[in-house]
């Protein structure tokens, strides 16, 4: 008699609140050298925020896009290219701090938005103290991410807040790795399985 695979289970399965860290051997350039936060992970599939592709332009470009006129604080912080989905819309990635209309609680430190209003916020120096702004999102269809991790694409851990937040961009995809005690430049970018 052929076993019956389990239910998929948030408690035992999901990634959700993880950070995915791109191994050496990934060349993708949406995810090479990448560290990517996942804000929900079902049977379904997964959705994640890149945490360290910068896309070269800052909030202040942003907040002109939108006509919000600011001398906000946050105007030079970097916009992350989020992901190859849905380029043209925005998501903050934030700690628990203000009520907006779009928010998804992720944690109970850790939210995500993605509605103009937390934007207009933030130039006016009212949103969130800590906040990254995306363009777009990281998709995987359902058993898609699983498939990836069992190819050795991916590293997974719980995720650090103090990552994503306090720590400068081009730090984060060492920092995360370091947490799990590697050096991601000692790996061999080919990998194999016993």
């Amino acid at each position: 008699m052929a076993s019956k695979k389990p239910p998929f289970t948030d408690k035992d399965k999901s990634l959700r609140n993880h950070f995915l860290i791109a191994m050496p051997g990934l060349v993708d350039p949406q995810f090479a050298r990448s560290v990517t936060y996942i804000c929900d992970h079902s049977e379904h599939g997964a959705m994640g925020i890149v945490l360290n592709h910068p896309l070269g332009i800052t909030l202040n470009e942003v907040f002109s896009q939108l006509s919000l006129d600011t001398d906000s604080l946050s105007a030079n912080l970097p916009v992350l290219a989020g992901g190859p989905v849905n380029t043209q819309r925005g998501f903050v990635l934030h700690r628990d701090q203000g009520t907006w209309d779009s928010t998804l609680r992720i944690t109970s430190e850790i939210c995500l938005t993605a509605s103009r209003d937390i934007v207009a916020a933030i130039a006016d120096d009212n949103g969130p103290k800590s906040a990254q702004f995306a363009l777009g999102y990281a998709g995987w269809n359902a058993g898609q991410l699983e498939e990836e991790i069992a190819n050795n694409a991916w590293l997974t851990l719980e995720a650090d807040s103090s990552i994503i937040f306090d720590t400068p961009v081009e730090q984060r995809w060492a920092a995360a790795a370091n947490q799990l005690g590697i050096d991601l430049n000692l790996i061999s970018s080919t990998a194999g399985h016993a």
